[in-house]
């Protein structure tokens, strides 16, 4: 759903999965947007990792699987963003993740766009990844910046979802989020204000202290924390 998100786990999925090809799109790109779209559709197989800006108006060859990790703001978005697959007679799939308090989305969709859609059960045997990602997050403070501005990106744009009556801000659970996104600690932003979450475990580390692996931003960083103190 946000620019953010996409840099987050388009830069994540890159050193979780090894031997094929992500790439990463978004609005704020700009120039960029047509080379990686150009590069993208040349290649034999990959993963492209985008907003909505690929939603509509776009022709892929042979895309077998959109997986919508955000749900679509309105059901026409999301009958454009499953029309990305299975063109011009090819077959594919389209999957959307819902929370167990968001299931009343499915008949939203059955009565705005007479969209059946079928529930794909949870695979069970699945690696945990999340240790990884904050591995990462340790090692660069590029991925840990870039995942603190993904958590707050998501809980805003949440917030503002047009099924509002489905998506319920208040409903959201926090801690379950923040560690599904590998958070070393929860972020300072209004939503949270006045919130405790028991069920989330910071890490004990001084994040401060995590330091660019780009050594120039990292200087750069350096000299701001000089200016401050």
């Amino acid at each position: 759903s946000t620019c953010a998100c996409v840099e987050y786990y388009g830069k994540a999925l890159e050193s979780l999965i090894k031997q094929v090809k992500i790439m990463s799109i978004h609005g704020k790109m700009k120039h960029k947007r047509n080379k990686i779209f150009t590069e993208f559709r040349k290649l034999p197989g990959g993963i492209l990792v985008c907003t909505d800006v690929m939603a509509r108006g776009i022709d892929i060859p042979e895309v077998h699987w959109v997986l919508q990790y955000d749900p679509p703001s309105s059901a026409s978005a999301f009958v454009h963003r499953c029309g990305r697959t299975a063109r011009i007679g090819n077959v594919g799939s389209a999957l959307v993740f819902l929370l167990p308090m968001e299931e009343s989305y499915i008949n939203f969709l059955s009565i705005n766009q007479k969209c059946p859609m079928q529930e794909m059960k949870p695979e069970t045997n699945v690696s945990d990844l999340l240790p990884k990602l904050k591995s990462m997050a340790l090692a660069d403070r590029a991925v840990f910046e870039k995942g603190m501005k993904a958590f707050v990106s998501y809980v805003q744009a949440y917030a503002k979802h047009e099924c509002n009556l489905i998506f319920r801000i208040k409903d959201l659970d926090f801690a379950s989020l923040a560690k599904g996104f590998a958070l070393l600690k929860m972020p300072k932003m209004p939503e949270l204000r006045g919130k405790s979450f028991p069920d989330f475990t910071p890490v004990t580390v001084n994040t401060d202290s995590i330091s660019f692996k780009d050594k120039n931003r990292e200087k750069q960083r350096q000299k701001q924390l000089e200016q401050q103190r």
